[in-house]
């Protein structure tokens, strides 16, 4: 990946929490547990996004400090549908938020070795921590449309 590549796929990845925030702007109660789409609701969506940025934080965490990292995957879906309920939003949208500036601190410390570095998944097989930055780095604006949409407003 060339460095000018990197670098706007750094600055789409610290723009993620902004525009999830925003597509939740003035979201109601009953605007979040309801999709015009019939796919996930809002409310899931606030929830998939602090599991996955979680889940981030821990995989470019790995990719940095062992030897041979092993990149797990999880049931995205399970977690969606399991572990939502009524629960409130806010709470997983400060975790997604900081643990996309904790990445991100590690992320501007990072060398242009550590850009060549990479592991196994354990789904998808090699798995490096430019992988992870090109996942990681529109997967908030992705589900920022997401939430348009189940709210009718794109």
């Amino acid at each position: 990946m060339e460095r000018q590549e990197r670098a706007q796929l750094i600055t789409h990845y610290r723009d993620g929490y902004r525009v999830v925030t925003e597509a939740l702007a003035g979201v109601t109660d009953e605007e979040l547990d309801r999709s015009a789409t019939g796919d996930w609701t809002p409310r899931q969506i606030a929830h998939h996004l602090a599991d996955s940025e979680m889940m981030s934080a821990i995989r470019i965490r790995r990719l940095l400090a062992e030897a041979e990292p092993v990149i797990y995957g999880y049931d995205e879906k399970a977690f969606a549908e399991r572990l939502t309920g009524d629960r409130p939003i806010q709470p997983s949208l400060e975790a997604m938020r900081w643990a996309r500036e904790t990445c991100a601190q590690l992320i501007d410390r990072m060398t242009d070795a550590d850009w060549r570095i990479v592991g196994t998944h354990t789904e998808s097989g090699r798995y490096g921590t430019e992988d992870w930055l090109r996942i990681y780095a529109g997967h908030a604006h992705e589900h920022a449309d997401q939430i348009k949409r189940a709210r009718g407003k794109s």
